[in-house]
């Protein structure tokens, strides 16, 4: 058993509707959606052997955390995709409020923080510009020096990444745009499951390799009208992502037993004041894939079990998740 997979940012949370990116240098252009209070930036938690696994750490990661229960301390490891902001702005917060020493924190080890080549050069800098901090909590608080530390480590290939209780983390490189290297993409194994995560990507066959026959394939994407991809600002942005299309193909071809959603990213015109409908995205991706297919949303859960993945929902109103 994979335990569950908490889907912290699915869906249009994660660098979509939740995210407004406007680009104001010609008033003709058009603009990802506004934003959207209930959706927060790229994160997935993958619970599994008694570890919470956190990949990408965006904005509001240590929020929802809290929502769902998981004491910040017990995070561990964190592992980034790439170094674009929206996957890395939680990230001091789910560190340093991790250290405080209360109930939804405690943490009594180093940080462990996993990603590619730059990742160690990220946390020596993050804890430079808040050493501060530190020193006032170590004093005052008295905080574990040791809690406040980060155990970062870099990789450069495809490679397997973490393993422990059972767990094995792969890395492997994607394609999100030739400028932007290094990103990769994840797959986490245990006791005979598997979840791939595939981080900001093109269509990719790395993925595909990857994750075929996952039981869950967590798959990035991005959509626009025609009309609005006659901006060149536009047709840039698309091009450093997946189209539904594309990513009916890699569902398709790499046959998950479930395929999910996250990172959604509508692209509308200018001045529009409609969401758009994420069910424009499903049926664009059931030209090319017909198989089980979730489109995320804020705290989603997936909980592999017995050769099956449940889809569960966040209720805001009772604060816990819906049978």
């Amino acid at each position: 058993m994979l335990g569950t997979v908490g889907h912290l940012h699915a869906g249009p949370g994660a660098n979509g509707p939740g995210r407004s990116r406007c680009y104001d240098s010609d008033p003709a252009r058009d603009r990802i959606t506004k934003s959207q209070p209930s959706r927060f930036s790229a994160a997935t938690l993958v619970q599994a052997g008694g570890l919470n696994l956190l990949f990408d750490a965006g904005r509001g990661c240590a929020i929802r955390l809290r929502q769902i229960g998981v004491p910040l301390g017990s995070v561990a490891p964190v592992f980034l995709t790439h170094f674009h902001s929206d996957h890395t702005v939680g990230l001091p917060d789910l560190w340093m409020t991790g250290y405080i020493q209360t109930s939804y924190a405690m943490r009594r080890a180093p940080m462990v923080l996993i990603g590619p080549v730059g990742t160690k050069h990220m946390a020596e800098n993050m804890r430079a510009a808040f050493i501060d901090d530190i020193r006032i909590r170590m004093a005052d608080e008295k905080t574990p020096e040791i809690a406040t530390q980060i155990d970062a480590r870099d990789f450069n290939s495809d490679d397997v990444v973490f393993e422990a209780n059972g767990v094995k983390v792969t890395a492997f490189a994607v394609n999100h745009g030739p400028l932007i290297h290094p990103a990769y993409g994840y797959r986490v194994d245990h006791a005979g499951h598997s979840v791939l995560i595939s981080g900001d990507t093109k269509f990719d066959e790395a993925v595909i390799r990857h994750g075929t026959g996952a039981d869950l394939l967590v798959h990035e994407v991005c959509d626009a009208p025609s009309d609005v991809l006659d901006k060149l600002q536009n047709r840039a942005i698309m091009e450093h992502h997946t189209s539904p299309e594309e990513a009916g193909t890699v569902f398709s071809r790499a046959k998950p037993k479930l395929a999910a959603y996250t990172h959604i990213i509508q692209l509308t015109a200018r001045g529009s004041t409609t969401t758009p409908d994420v069910a424009q995205i499903e049926a664009a991706t059931r030209r090319t894939y017909s198989g089980p297919l979730a489109v995320g949303e804020d705290l989603m859960r997936f909980v592999i079990s017995n050769g099956t993945v449940a889809l569960k929902r966040w209720d805001a109103v009772r604060q816990t998740y819906s049978e």
